[in-house]
């Protein structure tokens, strides 16, 4: 019992400065939606909060497909923050990874290797090349990671619509022709039936746990952990951190190339001509800040995330634009950045109000007496 109580304890520690995030951010969201329709503030943020719950068994199902591609850029960014590297361009690793994906979901035919795990592949291997490219002008010529992934970002839209209207482009809808059934990725009919949950959120669980295992149990975790704790330190100390920079975001662009490819291999669904930024791949940043930079903390992020936005979707059955979501969103995103003054500000102002408290019960017990 013991331990358990450590453990918790341990964990609410942890865990504090994103709870405080998101009580800030519900906060906000109710006063705004208070503001607008006070009678329908509460049962709106109620229902905000229920998410994917007020759609029952197939809206949990919606909420876990939709959890899949951005708990991969959440992991996708929180590798690069664990190295001391800003991976911003996570949008354009996974428009390249979808593009790459759709495009074998057209053109290949099925043969004796399921076409959805080739597709998927495909798409993780087209992130990762996308996201080795700001890694290695990194390392060899010390350019700003956060520059050249976000010029990678345009890249990677402008060719998408090329490749699009070259190669797979279905006139009639002016975005890419449907995929083959055989590379839809295997969906959970029968546990959310009615749903378009499929088993990418499977796939992301394993990923989570891979990627923590090797930040955490591998000597190439440590190094790449080490570069960024300290990037002379670790150089001092004689490791190769130049190599250390390609690798992490290589893996970094190969996990959002493959949210890429678990968003897009689905029925249905087809990547639009036009430029297009994937928002999924900027609520990678969000994930990773609320999940404090840790693969787990990505994947109950990432969770949380997706819950909110099927709450705001449900929201619309009261007088409330759905921009409020992302309004609460972004209050939870500067919250979080901000977490550890705001504790701090709580920690110094509730001192002061205990030592406030205990001065006033001094001098009432003396006039009492």
């Amino acid at each position: 019992m013991h331990k358990i109580k450590k453990s918790l304890n341990n964990f609410y520690q942890l865990a504090k400065p994103s709870l405080i995030a998101v009580a800030i951010g519900l906060l906000s969201g109710l006063v705004i939606m208070f503001i607008f329709s006070p009678i329908d503030a509460f049962p709106a943020l109620f229902t905000l909060i229920l998410g994917g719950f007020n759609g029952g068994i197939s809206g949990i199902g919606d909420m876990l497909y939709s959890a899949a591609p951005i708990i991969f850029t959440g992991l996708s960014v929180a590798f690069a923050f664990k190295t001391g590297l800003f991976n911003i361009g996570a949008p354009g690793q996974m428009m390249v990874g979808a593009y790459v994906a759709v495009h074998i979901g057209v053109l290949a035919s099925p043969g004796a290797f399921p076409l959805w795990i080739l597709a998927l592949l495909a798409g993780a291997l087209a992130g990762a090349i996308w996201g080795l490219i700001p890694g290695l002008l990194k390392a060899v010529a010390n350019v700003n990671e956060v520059v050249t992934s976000i010029m990678m970002n345009y890249i990677a839209g402008y060719l998408v619509i090329y490749l699009i209207n070259t190669y797979i482009l279905s006139l009639g809808d002016s975005a890419s022709r449907v995929i083959k059934n055989a590379a839809r990725i295997p969906q959970l009919s029968s546990i959310f039936p009615g749903s378009s949950a499929n088993i990418g959120i499977i796939i992301a669980f394993g990923f989570v746990i891979l990627i923590h295992m090797i930040l955490h149990k591998t000597i190439l975790g440590f190094q790449l952990r080490a570069s960024g704790f300290s990037f002379d330190g670790s150089k001092y100390a004689g490791m190769n951190t130049k190599t250390n920079i390609v690798i992490a975001m290589t893996i970094s662009g190969l996990l959002a190339g493959i949210a890429g490819a678990t968003a897009f291999l689905v029925a249905g669904k087809q990547i639009p001509a036009r430029f297009n930024i994937f928002t999924e791949g900027f609520d990678g940043i969000s994930v990773a800040l609320l999940g404090l930079g840790e693969p787990i903390g990505a994947l109950f992020a990432g969770l949380f995330l997706s819950n909110l936005r099927e709450g705001g979707f449900y929201m619309q059955l009261y007088p409330f634009v759905p921009e409020i979501i992302d309004m609460v969103i972004s209050v939870i995103i500067y919250a979080t950045a901000i977490s550890v003054a705001i504790q701090l500000l709580i920690k110094k102002y509730g001192e002061r109000f205990k030592a406030w408290r205990k001065s006033k019960n001094e001098q009432k017990g003396e006039a009492q007496s």
